[in-house]
């Protein structure tokens, strides 16, 4: 009789470590949207002006940003000329001599209208986690504005907060927004991946943050951007 109860009592255990991870991650979500909601804008009209402008790196493609990427860029250029910033820390892979993320995007910037003496780029911005880090460490930012998709930007700040860095954000459209406001298309696979995958990230951030605090791949001498960009007009 005990041998055939076993199943039942091992499949409940199942289904109860499974209820139990499935709260953990609704809460984990909900609380990094609940303590970044007051920090994010929609808008660079309403945002209030901060020394620099963080963009994450989203891929590239045939030396040309991913559209993903382009959308982030121009968000960052909108606020270079608005005068909600007067720098930009471009970061992202340059792991491989045949992948310069940072490099696209600074050319990018350029071509956008933007100085070449307004921009930095981080090449060992691996992840959230290691560009919030070194943007702090490296390059003492310790107020900026991230510039990212809606989806992921409640977990850039959230990371950038823990690590020192007073960061707002500036929410690039995405599935989120009305399809008039994202000129990317976003299949509905892809929303459930990217939205999959975000969920399980911040419950590694928090992780990061909190707990295991890795230092990045990479350190290096600090560059002070903090103080050069908080001097320009």
């Amino acid at each position: 009789m005990s041998n055939r109860l076993q199943p039942r009592k091992l499949l409940k255990l199942g289904l109860r470590l499974a209820l139990l991870a499935i709260l953990g991650l609704l809460l984990v979500n909900g609380w990094v949207r609940w303590a970044t909601a007051d920090y994010r804008f929609a808008d660079v009209a309403s945002i209030p002006s901060q020394p620099v402008a963080i963009v994450f790196g989203a891929g590239i493609r045939y030396n040309q940003p991913s559209a993903a990427l382009r959308e982030r860029l121009d968000g960052a250029i909108q606020l270079y000329q608005a005068g909600r910033v007067q720098h930009l820390l471009m970061s992202g892979d340059n792991s491989q001599t045949n992948y310069d993320e940072v490099s696209v995007m600074r050319d990018y910037a350029i071509a956008h209208g933007i100085p070449a003496s307004a921009i930095t780029r981080d090449y060992a911005g691996f992840s959230t986690y290691e560009t919030c880090y070194r943007a702090k460490a490296i390059f003492g930012v310790n107020q900026a504005i991230l510039v990212t998709q809606d989806y992921h930007l409640p977990r850039a700040i959230y990371t950038c907060r823990e690590l020192g860095v007073a960061a707002i954000g500036l929410s690039i459209p995405d599935w989120n927004f009305k399809p008039e406001q994202s000129t990317t298309y976003y299949p509905p696979a892809t929303q459930i991946r990217y939205t999959t995958r975000e969920w399980l990230a911040r419950c590694k951030a928090l992780f990061e943050v909190h707990i295991s605090q890795p230092q990045p791949t990479f350190l290096g001498p600090a560059v002070g951007l903090g103080e050069i960009a908080s001097t320009q007009k």
